[in-house]
């Protein structure tokens, strides 16, 4: 126990300068603490407005580990906040809802609301779903998307809760698509919107990727040995400004298979598609397990073979709360511009 204080002292310390800067320019969600880079392998702390949310992935804390850490964090911040511990050590990191280690208060789970560059976001400790409400890895890119986006139309596929529409949005687009699969995803996008309401309307698609993306590019969309496809929404060919690409690891559909590792130009074909001349495609790849000058090949190489070569290749890099000792992040983004 000892040593995960003191791993924590050193990432507080180490963040001090970004966190003054952060606060300065209206954020306070944020990593506090990135187990597998600085000490604690499995353990994450992140703060999201006035939550504390703890998360341990390989090995579960006890009590007597969990509430020091949690008052390190308030000591260094200087402000009280409001604990919530998932345990997901357990298979296939789903949370442990018996809070046999630690029982959350009802404010602490209520909903609660966090700020990134002036932004409010609805945010909850805990919530029907496994994973946060707002990805903060993706912060850089969210920031890049606000400032790139005035007089655009925007497309922002696989939205989850819509936070790179947000910021879309408040960059001063004039359009801004959200895509997903998932209803309550979308449904959360729609309270980001009303918790802005300073900002246009944006607009929500239910669907699946692979119909959506590929009546957008005019692709067909073809069964899978003979059967029926489910339903989907129609939608007319077109193309936008700024395409955001930001794919789960896995997921399989009745119109197709989303594989970052095996297969990942089945989803990157047609998004390159439904970007438009001189527009821009900023894509994602979440898997440690690829090497960003892969990935970066393999991206390249497809838009070359499709007639659309990218005239400018950029990586952006997570924020300093994600840091990486062998520059090779998990989450690794490019900003593809035709």
């Amino acid at each position: 126990m000892p040593a995960l204080d003191q791993a924590l002292r050193a990432a507080l310390t180490h963040r001090e300068p970004l966190l003054a800067e952060l606060h300065s320019q209206g954020t306070d969600c944020y990593r506090l603490f990135h187990g597998s880079q600085e000490g604690a392998g499995g353990l994450t702390l992140d703060r999201y407005g006035p939550q504390l949310l703890v998360q341990s992935f390989h090995q579960s804390l006890s009590r007597e580990q969990l509430l020091p850490l949690a008052a390190q964090c308030e000591q260094a911040l200087g402000t009280a906040l409001q604990l919530v511990y998932n345990d997901r050590a357990q298979g296939n990191s789903r949370i442990d809802r018996s809070d046999a280690v630690y029982q959350a208060d009802a404010a602490a789970l209520s909903d609660q609301i966090g700020r990134e560059w002036g932004l409010n976001y609805r945010v909850r400790g805990r919530h029907a779903g496994q994973d946060p409400l707002l990805f903060l890895d993706l912060r850089n890119a969210r920031s890049w998307v606000k400032a790139h986006s005035t007089g655009k139309s925007v497309l922002n596929l696989f939205a989850y809760t819509c936070g790179v529409g947000l910021s879309a949005a408040a960059g001063g687009a004039n359009e801004v698509v959200n895509l997903d699969f998932a209803e309550g995803n979308l449904a959360v996008g729609r309270e980001n919107g009303a918790l802005n309401p300073e900002l246009p309307a944006m607009q929500f698609i239910q669907s699946d990727y692979f119909p959506a993306i590929r009546q957008l590019a005019g692709l067909p969309i073809n069964a899978r040995c003979g059967q029926k496809l489910p339903h989907y929404p129609r939608l007319e060919q077109r193309q936008f400004d700024r395409v955001f690409l930001d794919p789960p690891a896995w997921a399989k559909s009745a119109f197709g298979t989303v594989d970052l590792l095996r297969d990942y130009q089945s989803l990157l074909k047609p998004a390159i598609l439904a970007t438009a001349v001189d527009g821009v495609l900023i894509c994602c790849n979440n898997l440690a397990k690829v090497a960003m000058d892969d990935w970066r090949e393999q991206v390249l190489r497809c838009a070359d073979k499709l007639g659309r070569p990218v005239r400018d290749c950029q990586v952006l890099a997570p924020a300093a709360d994600f840091p990486s000792s062998d520059g090779q992040p998990p989450l690794k983004t490019l900003i593809l511009q035709f």
